[in-house]
């Protein structure tokens, strides 16, 4: 009985993380799409530059 409790507690756990992640990703696909692309250039733009990548 313990056995099974844990796996459905640890079958619980992982499709909230999935959820959780699917909120995320779809909360940055529409700030990216309802965003001016000018904004997302220079966010872009300011990451490359950040991590020593050029983009030019």
């Amino acid at each position: 009985m313990t056995t099974i409790s844990r796996a459905s507690g640890a079958v619980s756990t992982s499709v909230r993380d999935i959820l959780i992640v699917i909120c995320i990703g779809a909360a940055l696909v529409f700030t990216a799409g309802l965003a001016q692309s000018e904004t997302l250039h220079d966010a872009a733009h300011d990451v490359r530059h950040a991590t020593g990548f050029p983009c030019h």
